[in-house]
């Protein structure tokens, strides 16, 4: 985590901007991708009937699956530029008048699964008090910036927190909720939180440190991109959201506490609920294999028994209606008592809210994939996929081929009219927005401006204002708040904390203003299966302060104060050089799966990120190391990193083997600074990558199952910004090769990176790594 203002920052300063914000009128703009209804809908009128594609107000080619937000004259949207290794994703702010780029934000994918150029599925969020726009890119860099582009504060997910990525490429939207701004995605991160899982991250807004994280749903079966929708229920701030083990949760938005889950399909659900009165949950789910169904859902009130677990409520006990209509990742919109959506098969179709009864059908397409409707001025501005006008089929040529239409429609209660119709250039994956009078909609191959060349408003105030929502008081505190949640430090950091009292439904009582009031201790969970402490203490000034010694540890701290308690867990991480040869290790554990007899193993080091259940350490032959485990085929596939994201400039080696014989190997490599160079057994290959469809580089490597070999590679980058990744492997035993196997020249290259470890046992062939050292150049 890079972060650009101190960790310790001025609570007057926040109580100041707090007050400012809150005795300012209502900001005006398009905040979000779901709006400021939460639903797709907008209160924007004078906006144009008619479009010509031909004649755009104005266009910019910054190419995406993006919505665009808007605030005070600006849009914002996120987009990729270039090809192959130096394709980059990020967001990028343009003038809402002129179309003139104001300025952009790229960042190089990396370790990442997506194909077919399916990046930028994700949209920008502004937040409404302050300006600020936040992102999550493909490949998991979450970052806030100011309303101009400076950044302040950058979070790594993937290499910090575990996340995960699939060849879809769909990435969740942040969400910013008074203090907080929340984002998601599928993490195997550590301890606890070691097993993969649909999780929901928390982050100060201002500093990006961390508040709380949470797991309402159960074990995932696709990643999800669903837009949690804020809301009040029982006096708590919540949020509703659907999930990747194909359920709709509900937990408290201001501790991540799950409430309860309502499990509706055996796929993830990527399509975006809504809330429709206050008391109804209305959801949608299908893939292009399987059927699905939309549902309207009675919303429960239960109480959780404990901070972790939800309450399971069978949908048969809230179920108000169902229908026949389905969608993959296709959100509905509501407009009062009336759904809109555009169905899997390319049909806008108009539903009844309070029964489910379809009112009417119309077809736009033949099939449709993220785009939404958009509500505004009486019409719907419907995109669909690919224009139906047009025969040419994009096929296996990526997502950024092919036309896609877009449609104005006038809805009706039994009908629906088209009033205009074009076809856009590229697929339309996006979602219109509407502010100031025009609408904005991306393509895979441009951004486009539709409306009038005189704005609506000269002081860019629309009719979408932020909610008001009325916070209720607090009541007696319950418990305390620990912020930073999660950390990370090197030996000898320090770290200050602020703490806060809780009432019960999660509302703050009162910041705890004096640090020296709160009492700490080391805390082991019950449940924890490595009993470790992290390797640190608190000064009298109530820092947390890391020992000197280079050792890595990990662990968790009680605190309590005026009674009450609260938690946070952290990592210490001793940077260069980095040695692990597991012998130190105890097997104390035993294997219970029906793949294998019982075994001795150890769960591997605490304090790396993503090896819990995907790596055990075990016995070879009479020598400890890490062993990839085949129980589980959700995991055959592995990353493990092991430092921070800012180490640059480093060795990264290790002896490795794999199970097998001539025709049936499996894959093991190491990462250096975002690069992976792998032993691929099957191929019989050296190969070089980082993210495998936009950079893969292998030459021919032969090596033998049951046969330790030693594999070594080195990042160096020139003062361009070019570089060139290093690797050569040889048999374990034998003099290293003067010359490296593979020098892979890169034009762009990655300035950072954490290192890390990969296995891939996709034919239940193990692989074994041993000895790893990370050492500086």
């Amino acid at each position: 985590m890079k972060l650009k203002i101190p960790v310790v920052w001025s609570l007057l300063g926040f109580f100041l901007a707090h007050f400012n914000a809150s005795a300012a009128p209502a900001a005006t703009g398009w905040f979000s991708w779901r709006g400021p209804n939460q639903n797709g809908s907008s209160a924007e009128t004078n906006l144009p009937t008619t479009l010509d594609a031909s004649h755009p107000l104005w266009t910019a080619d910054f190419p995406g699956q993006s919505t665009a937000v808007a605030y005070n004259g600006r849009i914002y949207i996120m987009g990729y530029l270039g090809e192959g290794p130096d394709l980059q994703e990020g967001v990028a702010c343009f003038d809402a008048n002129t179309g003139k780029k104001l300025w952009q934000k790229l960042y190089l994918d990396f370790l990442s699964d997506t194909i077919y150029t399916r990046y930028s599925t994700s949209s920008p969020t502004i937040d409404p008090e302050t300006g600020n726009v936040y992102i999550q890119d493909t490949q998991g860099i979450f970052v806030g910036f100011t309303a101009d582009g400076k950044v302040l504060w950058e979070h790594s997910l993937m290499e910090e927190f575990g996340r995960l990525t699939f060849p879809n490429g769909r990435t969740a939207s942040p969400v910013v909720d008074k203090d907080l701004v929340i984002t998601r995605g599928i993490t195997a991160n550590w301890g606890a939180q070691g097993p993969a899982g649909d999780r929901f991250y928390a982050f100060d807004k201002m500093t990006g440190q961390a508040v709380w994280a949470s797991t309402p749903g159960g074990r995932p079966k696709d990643n999800s991109y669903s837009h949690p929708v804020l809301a009040w229920l029982d006096g708590q701030r919540v949020f509703y959201s659907a999930t990747g083990d194909g359920a709709v949760v509900c937990a408290n938005a201001r501790t991540g506490q799950p409430i309860f889950q309502i499990p509706l399909f055996k796929a993830g659900i990527n399509a975006s609920v809504l809330l429709h009165k206050d008391d109804e949950i209305i959801a949608i789910y299908g893939t292009p294999y399987e059927p699905g169904q939309m549902v309207g859902l009675k919303i429960p009130h239960v109480t959780p028994t404990n901070s972790t677990d939800p309450v399971i409520v069978p949908r048969s006990q809230v179920e108000l209606w169902d229908n026949e209509l389905r969608t993959s990742a296709s959100s509905p919109i509501l407009v009062g008592d009336r759904v809109y959506v555009t169905s899997e098969v390319g049909f806008l179709v108009a539903v009844d809210a309070l029964t489910g009864k379809l009112l009417w059908k119309l077809q736009l397409g033949t099939e449709q994939r993220n785009s939404c409707p958009l509500f505004a001025d009486g019409k719907i501005y419907a995109p669909i996929l690919n224009d139906p006008s047009l025969s040419a089929s994009v096929g296996q040529e990526g997502a950024e081929g092919g036309h896609g239409g877009l449609y104005v429609i006038a809805p009706g209660d039994t009908d629906a009219k088209v009033l205009s119709h074009i076809v856009l250039d590229g697929r339309c994956y996006g979602t219109p927005t509407a502010y100031n009078g025009r609408i904005y909609m991306q393509t895979t191959k441009k951004l486009y401006c539709f409306g009038s060349a005189t704005p609506a408003s000269a002081a860019f105030e629309t009719a979408d204002a932020a909610p008001d929502d009325k916070w209720p008081e607090p009541g007696p505190a319950r418990s305390l708040q620990i912020k930073p949640s999660e950390l990370l430090l090197q030996p000898g950091g320090v770290v200050s904390f602020h703490v806060r009292e809780l009432d019960a439904k999660g509302l703050t009582v009162k910041e705890i203003d004096d640090p020296k009031s709160v009492q700490w201790a080391s805390f082991i969970p019950p449940t924890a299966k490595v009993k470790a402490k992290m390797n640190a203490t608190f000064n009298p000034d109530g820092q947390l302060l890391a020992a000197p010694e280079k050792v890595p540890s990990a662990g968790a701290f009680e605190a309590t104060a005026d009674g009450l308690k609260g938690y946070m867990r952290g990592r210490v991480l001793p940077g260069l050089p980095i040695r692990q040869d597991f012998e130190s290790i105890k097997l104390t554990e035993t294997t219970s799966n029906t793949v294998e007899t019982p075994t001795p193993f150890a769960y591997p080091p605490l304090p790396w990120i993503g090896a819990r259940f995907k790596f055990d350490v075990r016995d070879k032959d009479g020598n400890k190391c890490l062993v990839k485990t085949i129980d589980n085929p959700f995991f055959q596939r592995a990353t493990v990193f092991l430092g921070t994201p800012d180490l640059k400039n480093y060795t990264v080696e290790a002896d490795v083997m794999s199970e097998g014989n001539k025709r049936k190997m499996s894959t093991v490599g190491v990462i250096n600074q975002r690069y992976r160079v792998s032993l691929k057994g099957n191929e019989q290959v050296l190969e070089t990558t980082s993210n495998e469809e936009l950079m893969h580089i292998a030459v021919p490597f032969h090596w033998v199952a049951n046969e330790w070999y030693h594999l070594k590679t080195r990042v160096d980058v020139a003062p361009d910004g070019s570089g060139v990744v290093r690797g050569k492997a040889w048999k374990k035993g034998d003099p290293e090769p003067e010359a490296w196997t593979s020098e892979v020249p890169i034009a762009h290259a990655n300035l950072n990176g954490c290192p890390g470890l990969f296995g891939f046992s996709p034919q239940n062939m193990r692989v074994f790594i041993d000895n790893v050292a990370v050492t500086s150049n």
